[in-house]
């Protein structure tokens, strides 16, 4: 991509976070890998006033380039970006089911087999800190350790993924996970999954469910 198609692509899903309900207003973020660094949504600004100006350069060894401070959490962005070569998109949301379950302080089990799409049996739920800090910071990368995504306790929710576009569809999931999860606390006790039976869900997203012809998950 050149210059101008990376900010526009990462402008377009962080308007589609709010389109999809999941983000609202300015409060989640979005970050995308770039040669050197990663491109970060500004501090503050409503997305649908953002252009491609507007989107602040990092590089992983400090340097910030843009007329626009990044964003309040660029921590986690930085740090997942930078310790986790099978992250290309980091996002951050606000969505109502995340923020009920991480609100409760609840990991998400095995309740329901897509909670695999995270990369692991359970959706963990970061111990809290307040936002911006590197403990938040820290936290979140504990909770992520072999998984794709996690709750902020008290807070949101938080996904990286190999491209803007996978990390969007798994923060959508993971909100309906959590909205789900929510439905059956208010009747009753879930019935979670085995190991065995969650295993055999990975065999076959180890196939290639769901994923274009030829691409791997």
């Amino acid at each position: 991509m050149n210059w101008r198609a990376e900010r526009e692509e990462l402008i377009a899903t962080v308007r589609e976070m709010n389109a999809r309900g999941i983000n609202q207003g300015s409060s989640g973020n979005a970050s995308v890998r770039v040669d050197g660094g990663y491109l970060i949504t500004p501090s503050g600004m409503a997305y649908d006033d953002l252009a491609p100006e507007d989107i602040v350069e990092m590089s992983f060894d400090g340097e910030v380039s843009g007329r626009r401070n990044p964003s309040s959490e660029w921590r986690f962005h930085h740090n997942l970006l930078e310790s986790r070569a099978d992250f290309g998109a980091v996002l951050h949301t606000h969505g109502k089911g995340v923020m009920t379950i991480a609100c409760q302080r609840l990991e998400l089990p095995p309740f329901h087999y897509m909670i695999v799409m995270a990369g692991g049996n359970t959706i963990r739920c970061a111990d809290y800190a307040t936002f911006g800090t590197q403990e938040l910071s820290d936290n979140a990368l504990k909770a992520m350790e072999e998984r794709k995504a996690c709750l902020l306790a008290n807070h949101g929710l938080l996904v990286g993924e190999k491209n803007l576009e996978r990390a969007l569809a798994l923060a959508v999931e993971v909100e309906t996970l959590c909205e789900t999860y929510w439905r059956i606390l208010q009747i009753g006790t879930p019935i979670l999954l085995s190991d065995a039976e969650m295993d055999a869900v990975k065999e076959q997203f180890s196939k290639g469910y769901g994923m274009p012809q030829g691409e791997d998950r």
